[in-house]
């Protein structure tokens, strides 16, 4: 096939072109009724009470830390195999982070390894729905129950996943999401932090200005950012929201035509869907083992040769880069997580593949 298959792809419809030309009009730009109006929808997407726009997700989960109290003294378990910013913002709040080894079969935090993890110091543990699965609830909710700790859900990649009888973002005390240009839905950068706790979405709504309380300008009740979503931003997500279910739906018809045409290759792994779970294939990522005849690597080379163009997420655990090294973490801590990012790549699985794409993927891996 010589037209290129990229790993994800953008498309913006004229509604929503014509949505962010109308915040030109409003004359409100920043933080004005655009946001809350997606606010407010996005809450009800997800069945939450409160939801709280930033300009990012990794905004969202820093101010998700703030919500909950998490300083200098204190202890988050979280994941090493995950973007930067799901440890980076533990670190950003000022808290020590405790990393705990993952289970190959989801890519999600291993509760036997997490359960090792926990002192009298863990305010928090901080699970990753990864590729948009999401994360295993009913064992790390009995740890928080038996010992006060709260769980902050990374949903960044799972909008409009289920599991355990919720829906992404639900799973925990705060749930957060990122609407980075290539997530399930986007709005180029933002993010969005949900709750059913009243005091924890108003701390979130005072970091996220500067610490001013709400409508009450030049009062600064503590230490914030500037982390507000503007309504161009807002418009756009607005528009996404309407079709989330469409392209989900898409994802899922995309990633399980390669579920059944990709069974059987020997040394390819293909991605699990848990019973009881739903799966929104952020990415549809496999894992190359010493049984297929090609390395990983090779593997990505032969496909990008015939215009196939793959990721690796993630290419190193977090805790083999310096800034998290530091901490004490060494080469051989978290052994399944490192195995991984030896193993995983993601095949393209966005919304706009074509049936002709799709069949040119399966037919290019089998031809090896």
């Amino acid at each position: 096939m010589k037209r290129k298959i990229f790993i994800s792809k953008i498309k913006i419809s004229q509604s929503e072109k014509e949505a962010v030309l109308r915040v030109f009009d409003s004359g409100m730009v920043v933080q004005g009724p655009k946001v809350v109006e997606f606010e407010n929808k996005f809450a009800k997407f997800c069945g939450a009470k409160y939801a709280v726009a930033a300009n990012t997700g990794t905004a969202a989960l820093h101010m998700a830390c703030y919500a909950v109290g998490i300083g200098s003294d204190d202890e988050v378990v979280t994941t090493p195999f995950s973007f930067v910013a799901t440890a980076n913002c533990i670190l950003m709040s000022g808290a020590k982070v405790v990393f705990a080894d993952i289970d190959e079969k989801t890519f999600n935090l291993d509760p036997k390894e997490v359960k090792k993890k926990l002192t009298k110091k863990t305010k928090a543990i901080l699970p990753v729905d990864l590729y948009g699965q999401v994360y295993d609830y009913k064992e790390l909710k009995k740890m928080t129950k038996k010992k006060g700790i709260f769980l902050i859900e990374d949903a960044c990649q799972a909008v409009g996943a289920e599991g355990f009888g919720r829906g992404a973002g639900r799973l925990g005390d705060i749930g957060c999401f990122s609407f980075y240009a290539t997530k399930n839905i986007m709005t180029g950068e933002g993010g969005m932090l949900v709750t059913d706790n009243k005091k924890f979405a108003e701390r979130a709504r005072r970091f996220r200005h500067h610490g001013q309380e709400e409508g009450k300008r030049y009062d600064y009740l503590d230490l914030g950012y500037n982390y507000r979503m503007t309504d161009f931003v807002a418009a756009l997500g607005v528009e996404q929201l309407k079709k989330v279910r469409k392209l989900n739906s898409l994802r899922a018809r995309n990633a399980h035509y390669f579920l059944e045409n990709l069974k059987g290759i020997k040394g390819l792994v293909l991605p699990r869907v848990i019973k009881g779970r739903s799966h929104v294939f952020h990415q549809f990522t496999i894992r190359v083992t010493l049984g297929f005849k090609l390395s990983r690597d090779s593997l990505v080379n032969y496909l990008g040769k015939r215009n196939i163009f793959c990721g690796i997420y993630y290419p190193r655990p977090l805790h083999l880069f310096p800034h998290l090294r530091k901490l004490g973490f060494k080469k051989g801590d978290f052994p399944v997580a490192e195995r991984m990012v030896g193993e995983v790549v993601s095949l393209p699985v966005h919304p706009f593949l074509t049936q002709a794409e799709l069949d040119y993927i399966v037919r290019t891996i089998k031809s090896i």
